[in-house]
């Protein structure tokens, strides 16, 4: 029996960051508020284009154009 945890009553004051969290009403402002409700729309929705900015951005070709220009530029400097 020494494996079984009772659950007890809610603390009136949670004073652990654990309490805390498992004490906030998450239920409630997922249903009443749009910035949580529709943040998940978002990520799925812009992942994609970020996605393939990140591929162009770190292409060879995309890297090779990036290093030549730097090489102009502090041989202009020079």
């Amino acid at each position: 029996m020494a494996d079984k945890v009772e659950i007890s009553r809610p603390m009136k004051f949670p004073y652990t960051f654990t309490a805390k969290l498992t004490q906030f009403p998450w239920k409630y402002y997922i249903n009443n508020n749009w910035v949580y409700r529709y943040y998940f729309i978002a990520v799925a929705v812009t992942f994609p284009v970020f996605y393939k900015i990140h591929k162009l951005a770190n292409s060879p070709a995309n890297k090779a154009k990036w290093a030549e220009q730097k090489r102009k530029e502090a041989a202009s400097h020079h």
